[in-house]
């Protein structure tokens, strides 16, 4: 029987105590483990998923890159379920060319998410009140927000006053509320 020192063999090698001290740990990181990446492509999977679900008027609204809104609508014209898949991950690999980040704030915009989306939306809730309440809020309403059509929200609060009056459907109360949305989201 032979005893094998560890200066005879070249397999074992003996460790250099100052070794340790030139180790830097952030020198070895080469970016997300293999599984954080998996998690990264299927939530911007799930993104996708949230898209082609969302109702005909949001997904008219909502802002995407051309070949993404293309590959999305085609999406929601498929019903068989293996071509479904594959369009829902074509539509994965699309999001990963793009910045995710706007389309999240659009779609939390729309689940009502967003506490500035709510909070506009009670503004808006409460300058209809005012308007409909009381004609010196129009004077307030169109110093506050000059570039709205100061004759037709007139008018609609009007028809909105009448409608309240004879117990008819509330198409003008909705009406101003859609003007006033869009007068608060005009940029300054």
């Amino acid at each position: 029987m032979t005893i094998i020192t560890a200066t005879e063999s070249p397999a074992v090698r003996l460790i250099d105590p100052d070794a340790e001290l030139e180790f830097d740990p952030d020198d070895v990181y080469d970016g997300p483990s293999k599984s954080q990446k998996k998690r990264d492509v299927e939530a911007l999977q799930d993104m996708g998923d949230e898209l082609v679900k969302l109702p005909d008027a949001q997904f008219k609204r909502i802002e995407l890159p051309e070949e993404l809104k293309q590959a999305v609508a085609a999406c929601r014209k498929i019903t068989q379920n293996g071509a479904l898949r594959r369009q829902k991950q074509f539509i994965g690999k699309l999001m990963r060319s793009v910045d995710p980040a706007p389309i999240q704030a659009q779609l939390d915009a729309f689940k009502g998410v967003s506490a500035a989306e709510n909070a506009k939306l009670h503004q808006a809730e409460k300058w209809r009140e005012k308007l409909i309440a009381d004609n010196e809020a129009l004077t307030l309403f169109l110093n506050q927000y000059p570039d709205t059509d100061a004759t037709h929200l007139r008018q609609i609060i009007r028809n909105a006053r009448d409608e309240a009056a004879r117990n008819k459907p509330p198409k003008a109360f909705r009406e101003i509320f859609r003007v006033i949305r869009e007068a608060m989201q005009k940029p300054d």
